[in-house]
């Protein structure tokens, strides 16, 4: 028997493993009763596993490039990116978990805002998150679905199919989650299961790969290494793409047995285990093909790693995985975006909320997945112009949003200093010693996203700031 061929018996056993753990981990959350029995509690682990499975998605697998691109190729640099990344979104979700423990508020963030500071600027903040955000988000990942379906069934790689194909997942996903929510959180169980599967065993493969890094195909420009001095900061902008959605974990805080106690600790956990498995994937695909192989050949380096681990069947398999990831992200986001509008509604921080809240029968009748939509649709339209044009030249309408996003964190992190010293928040770690080095990353992020795009950054940071004012100014208005 071969070691290459008891190697990929171990791999694909692992992936059986790994698959009949999630699966139990998924169970207790999505069918043990999480979204149906209310009053049910849970306690640390599941709560973890829970925050795991939110804040790991897409952007891993079609970032890694455009990380090392903006380290030159500095594997070091590219780690120490995900280390920052994870440092700041595990100091951030501890301080917010101050506030997340204090309101019963629907929103999340949005709800933080309306109850710790004003109205007015909870406004400003859906505002941005509904009509920015969420959509901007969803349409960077649908049209990544596009890029990774060309590359499993070798269509052509240009643009126009790659937006068609994601175009045709966004309006799908919509439907599905418009038409039937139980059909959309299934689907969810399911991509849940398959993104840690090429993670975590890329980086068990690479444990044991001993042999040479593929050559550079000869169709393919090469890409050398380079030396950008402190330009590897740009990195972190792709970098909190592939951590987003973090906050969204703290909606889990009344669902949890002792919130004071435990949400620290999960959300402390949870974000190293992601570091974890991130850095796996991260190293394990350079340790196999090279920074210059994946510098040259971009998103399709996933391919070729595929085959050396379980040959031309691998590369399908591997693709699968990841296309499933990714779609479940697309899921994941439009179930969360479609009631954005509702929530808003229901504070009347929107036009025509008293419509919006009467939802009739039919698919058409739902005013809020019907705004949601639209906002799906004109921002895909927006991201088609700005890749086919090059009017963002590194990067994407979705990161800068993330970055923007930054913001409004950092004063939520002020806000914890301030009831510190008014000793409403007594615990000196979560309450002072975390929104200290949760504002230290912060501050990284949005200077580093900066660094990667200052004229895109510019433009489009004026772009949000005027959705917020909008908002802004209506709830002030009403």
């Amino acid at each position: 028997m071969s070691v290459s061929f008891l190697f990929r018996r171990i791999i694909i056993n692992f992936h059986l493993l790994s698959v009949y753990f999630m699966v139990y981990f998924f169970n207790r959350i999505f069918l043990g009763g999480f979204f149906i029995n209310e009053n049910k509690s849970y306690g640390l682990w599941t709560a973890t596993a829970m925050i795991v499975g939110i804040c790991v998605g897409s952007g891993i697998f079609f970032k890694v490039d455009d990380i090392l691109t903006f380290t030159g190729g500095n594997i070091f640099l590219g780690a120490l990116v995900f280390i920052i990344g994870a440092f700041s979104i595990i100091f951030g979700s501890i301080t917010l978990s101050n506030l997340a423990s204090r309101t019963n508020g629907t929103g999340g963030v949005v709800s933080y805002f309306e109850e710790f500071y004003s109205k007015n600027l909870g406004s400003a903040v859906g505002w941005f998150q509904t009509f920015l955000y969420y959509p901007t988000v969803t349409v960077v990942v649908a049209w990544a679905s596009g890029i990774y379906t060309c590359l499993l069934f070798s269509l052509p790689s240009n643009l126009d199919l790659q937006m068609g194909i994601g175009f045709f997942y966004l309006l799908s996903f919509y439907f599905i989650n418009i038409v039937s929510k139980e059909l959309g959180g299934r689907f969810q169980v399911i991509s849940s299961l398959a993104k840690l599967v090429p993670l975590i065993g890329v980086g068990i493969f690479a444990i044991f790969f001993n042999q040479g890094q593929p050559n550079i195909p000869a169709a393919v420009e090469a890409v050398p290494l380079t030396n950008v001095g402190m330009g590897w900061l740009a990195a972190l902008a792709p970098t909190a793409f592939a951590y987003d959605g973090w906050t969204i974990a703290l909606s889990i805080s009344g669902e949890v047995k002792n919130p004071k106690k435990t949400m620290p600790l999960a959300l402390t956990i949870a974000p190293i285990i992601v570091l974890f498995v991130y850095l796996a994937y991260f190293l394990g695909m350079n340790k196999v093909l090279g920074p210059e192989y994946i510098l040259s050949v971009g998103d399709g380096a996933v391919t070729t790693i595929g085959q050396l681990i379980l040959g031309k069947s691998g590369e399908v398999i591997l693709l699968i995985f990841i296309l499933i990831s990714m779609l479940g992200v697309v899921n994941g986001i439009i179930l969360s975006h479609l009631r954005m509008p509702y929530v808003l509604a229901s504070k009347n921080m929107i036009p025509n909320s008293d419509k919006i809240l009467k939802n009739t029968r039919g698919i058409f009748k739902n005013r809020s997945a019907m705004i949601s939509l639209f906002c799906g649709i004109f921002w895909f339209i927006i991201h088609y112009i700005t890749q086919k044009f090059h009017l963002i030249t590194t990067g994407d309408i979705s990161e800068i949003a993330i970055v923007f996003g930054y913001i409004f964190y950092m004063m939520l992190y002020i806000k914890v200093l301030i009831l510190f010293k008014q000793k409403v928040i007594t615990n000196v770690f979560t309450g002072f010693i975390a929104p200290i080095f949760a504002m230290i990353g912060g501050l990284i992020i949005v200077f580093g996203g900066f660094s990667s795009n200052p004229t895109s950054m510019t433009i489009f940071f004026f772009i949000c700031f005027l959705f917020c004012f909008s908002g802004y100014s209506y709830c002030k208005n009403k």
